[in-house]
């Protein structure tokens, strides 16, 4: 496997002997023959070759960084130039005018901005897509007009010269070969540690952030907190780069915190590939490299800069590294990882828990968009091992209250329980966590990761997925193959499991929504949402379908399904609530409710 195509590759069963063989599942023949190549040209380069070789790395490691928030978290932030800036300028001011040696000056060039990532991450994450990155490229604006208006500091416009180059616990790196070997080998460190964040878990729940922030939290990932690290951890890449800058080519400006290099940072994981490592490198040696081509056209270097990036956009949309996974995959068949050996489902704890309230309650929930009340004292309940069927016309408000049930939407009135808790204002993955899953109207599925994969991601929050289990998993991630096992458990009760290292891309529209029900069931809940699962099935898949979900529900899990199919609904559910317009209209039998009059009248009108 490649580290370019961590996350759509299940790991083989057989546990490895030691860190090199984990390294080696990372690195292919390719990689490894160009690393030589590139090992070789440097070995042999002149003082000016040494030089573009360390800037390349450096900003390797800054779209490294950037990769994080960019590739993985999936938002566009436009303050990394700022983050690089301040990392520079910490190196600059301290090393500069108070001598202070990298040591000392390396770890602070990194903690500053990590520390002014974290402090305004709270507000400027939460904002939507394009406000996010108004709201970043503002911060970058301000710390540019900090750094050149705060001369007695920073120099001002002319910036700061002088500054040492890098000296470690008083042994100072002279020459500019142990200077390039010195950037290169905290490349490699970098790379590594974020292949390692990355590789497991933690990295397959990112794809899926990205793919659906809703979706995410419904499966119980604290998506706010995944973004918030990813911001940070960007921002710490980004002040060690910008203090090996300082270092390397002695001079700190304005420039290095400004929009051009913002514009650079985006082109190089754009033209490398934003998911990975080796992207990473590959975009920053092609930009530096072509940048210094292009200077001697003079006039017309942004020209050809331009035409040539562009070039590049179109002819490889996904990257060096993905025209190449591509170009493999044409030439070659596709390799396919073994397949995990199942492990049993945790038992629902709804089995388990004695007799008393409803599972779910309720009670009173009114929601309104605007003038618009999409639900109007609306109520109901749910017992264990029961299955509800929730219908009503188009618009009737049944994804709506779904919505809200999940913790998605915040109802304006009411009262919302859930295992005998008040659940009415918890956040989507709180909710989550008590033990709910759903699946939703439109398939959200990663489509460059296998179904194996996709269906493990329900048991990312019972794995305790996050930052620090993946950099302590340096071995071998056991809760990935934890959630492989079950996962593939889940594949079986919904029929898919032939199709388990298949990426989900290539799958039938039938079997994708298999598959998503396969992932809500991974997470071993006691109650299971499902929007409208068998929209696209013919009436085969239909009855299979159906015949699955009652044996899920027969596990003890309580089971609410919104459909529009009354025939498949009225084989499957014990129990059937009619909305319209917002408001419950009925709650009985199938039969019953199926020939009500306010029923009758909402779908077909009153003269029917």
């Amino acid at each position: 496997m490649s580290v370019s195509n961590v996350g759509s590759e299940p790991l083989p069963r057989q546990r490895g002997v030691g860190a090199l063989r984990w390294l080696g599942r990372g690195i292919n023949l390719p990689l490894l023959i160009g690393a030589a190549a590139f090992a070789a040209y440097a070995s042999g380069a002149g003082p000016y070759d040494l030089r573009l070789i360390s800037i390349a790395g450096i900003y390797a490691i800054l779209v490294i960084g950037f990769q994080f928030v960019f590739g993985y978290a999936g938002a566009i932030s436009l303050a990394q130039s700022c983050f690089f800036g301040l990392g520079a300028y910490i190196t600059g001011v301290l090393g500069a005018r108070y001598g202070l040696e990298a040591t000392i000056t390396f770890p602070l060039s990194i903690v500053g901005p990590a520390l002014l990532a974290a402090l305004v991450a709270y507000t400027v994450l939460r904002l939507e897509d394009q406000y996010f990155a108004l709201a970043t490229l503002s911060i970058s604006l301000l710390v540019q007009l900090v750094v050149t208006q705060w001369q007695t500091v920073t120099g001002g416009t002319n910036g700061l010269s002088g500054i040492p180059g890098i000296t470690l616990f008083g042994w100072t790196i002279a020459s500019r070969w142990g200077t390039m070997v010195a950037v290169w080998v905290l490349v490699v460190v970098a790379g590594v540690l974020a292949f390692q964040i990355t590789r497991g878990l933690y990295g397959r729940a990112f794809h899926l952030m990205r793919e659906s922030l809703p979706v995410a939290s419904a499966l119980g990932l604290d998506v706010a907190r995944m973004r918030f690290a990813a911001f940070v951890l960007s921002a710490g890449y980004a002040g060690a780069a910008g203090s090996l800058i300082a270092h390397v080519v002695h001079v700190v400006s304005p420039e290095q915190v400004g929009l051009p290099l913002m514009i650079t940072c985006l082109t190089m994981t754009v033209i490398g590939g934003r998911l990975s490592v080796a992207g990473a490198v590959l975009g920053a040696v092609a930009i530096v490299y072509l940048q210094e081509q292009f200077r001697s056209l003079q006039n017309y270097t942004l020209i050809a800069y331009g035409g040539v990036t562009l070039a590049f956009v179109i002819a490889a949309p996904y990257g060096l590294i993905g025209a190449l996974e591509r170009l493999r995959g044409m030439i070659t068949a596709p390799r396919r990882g073994a397949v995990p050996t199942a492990q049993p489902i945790p038992r629902p704890a709804a089995m388990t828990r004695p007799q008393g309230p409803a599972l779910l309650s309720v009670v009173g929930v009114v929601k309104s968009f605007g003038g618009v009340r999409a639900l109007d004292d609306v109520s109901l309940s749910l017992q264990p091992s029961e299955i509800v069927g929730l219908i009503g016309p188009n618009g009737s408000g049944k994804t709506t209250l779904l919505n809200v049930i999940s913790g998605l939407y915040e109802s304006d009135a009411g009262r919302l329980e859930f295992l005998g808790q008040d659940a009415t204002r918890l956040p989507a993955f709180r909710i989550a966590r008590l033990g709910m899953a759903r699946t939703f109207q439109h398939i959200h599925l990663v489509e460059d990761m296998s179904v194996v994969d996709n269906i493990a991601l329900g048991r990312a929050t019972a794995e305790g997925v996050g930052l620090k289990n993946a950099i302590a998993a340096f071995h071998r991630d056991d809760g990935l193959d934890r959630a492989r096992g079950i996962a593939i458990s889940a594949a079986r009760m919904l029929g898919v499991e032939q199709h388990a290292t298949t990426l989900c891309g290539g799958l039938a529209y039938g079997t994708r929504r298999r598959v998503e029900v396969a992932r809500a069931i991974a997470a071993a809940p006691q109650l299971l949402l499902l929007d409208e699962p068998a929209a696209g099935l013919n009436e085969e898949e239909q009855r299979d379908l159906a015949a699955r979900i009652r044996s899920i529900a027969a596990l003890g899990v309580a089971v609410l399904v919104v459909e529009h199919n009354l025939v498949f609904l009225g084989a499957l559910a014990e129990r059937l609530v009619c909305l319209d317009q917002g408001r419950l209209i009925a709650d009985d039998t199938p039969d019953a409710v199926r020939s009500h009059p306010k029923v009758v009248e909402a779908y077909l009108g009153a003269p029917a």
